[in-house]
């Protein structure tokens, strides 16, 4: 058995730069007559610019909890602060992205990710402008006039990707994005959120159920448990970027984690 991974809170960790905050964060669904516990004293932050992997088996409440850092969903207990203030409902500085990408059907690309800017006080120029440079960013330049049905499913998480980025939210809230991608497309979608990240410099929290995904991706990972679900351990990824999978170095993370993940 491989040592613990170290504790999620990290008391002793200097405060400057955070810019989210889990505070003991509990969430209880009635079930049968009584209640279900789904997280239970849920307690993290993420550092401005930070990029943070979430895993966890099936159940343990990962996506519970990246609904309720979005306000879509109210905790049972606990508070969930944005650069200190509470979180109560969704807000522009959190744009989420889900495996499902969302895309409106009747709207092209352009018009997918020109959606979000609409009642913005900005020129019909400006923000055509502003579109075609995220357009370009995600390298779809030349597929703005197609509909979304008729471009791959890495192209459609592109355009979701853009969708959000171009609203320039403070967070960015992804759950399992890629994980209906094949394994190449999915490659080549990492690759370009991290180029977006160190670019934009956004703050990520990724759900994921991929061990190698989150070593790629992240900063930290954070391992919950179920039953109910909790911050269980946390490890910080010191690995030079880009991370080469063939690698000793990323092999024991990965396997340290996936005996984590067995215990």
């Amino acid at each position: 058995m491989s040592p613990p991974l170290r504790d999620a809170a990290q008391p002793g960790r200097k405060e400057k730069g955070r810019i989210l905050e889990i505070k003991r964060l509990q969430k209880v669904f009635p079930l049968n007559g009584g209640f279900l516990p789904a997280l239970d004293e849920v307690t993290f932050w993420a550092e401005s610019g930070e990029l943070i992997c979430i895993i966890g088996r099936s159940g343990c409440g990962k996506s519970t909890l990246l609904k309720i850092m979005a306000g879509f969903v109210p905790p049972s207990s606990g508070e969930v602060l944005i650069k200190g203030k509470p979180v109560k409902t969704p807000g522009p500085d959190r744009c989420v992205i889900f495996q499902e990408d969302a895309l409106f059907p009747w709207l092209t690309v352009r018009e997918n990710i020109a959606f979000g800017l609409r009642g913005r006080d900005q020129t019909k120029q400006s923000k055509a402008a502003e579109v075609e440079w995220f357009l370009e960013l995600v390298g779809l330049g030349e597929f703005g006039d197609y509909l979304p049905n008729e471009i791959s499913g890495g192209m459609k998480q592109r355009v979701a990707l853009a969708r959000v980025l171009i609203l320039k939210p403070e967070v960015l809230l992804m759950d399992e994005p890629f994980a209906s991608l094949d394994a190449q497309s999915r490659e080549e979608m990492q690759n370009l959120l991290l180029t977006l990240w160190q670019e934009l410099a956004h703050t990520i929290l990724f759900v994921t159920h991929d061990v190698n995904e989150a070593v790629v991706l992240a900063d930290r990972i954070l391992l919950m448990g179920k039953n109910p679900g909790r911050i269980r351990e946390e490890i910080r990824i010191d690995l030079t970027r880009p991370r080469e999978k063939e690698t000793g170095a990323f092999m024991n993370v990965s396997r340290r984690l996936h005996e984590a993940l067995r215990d």
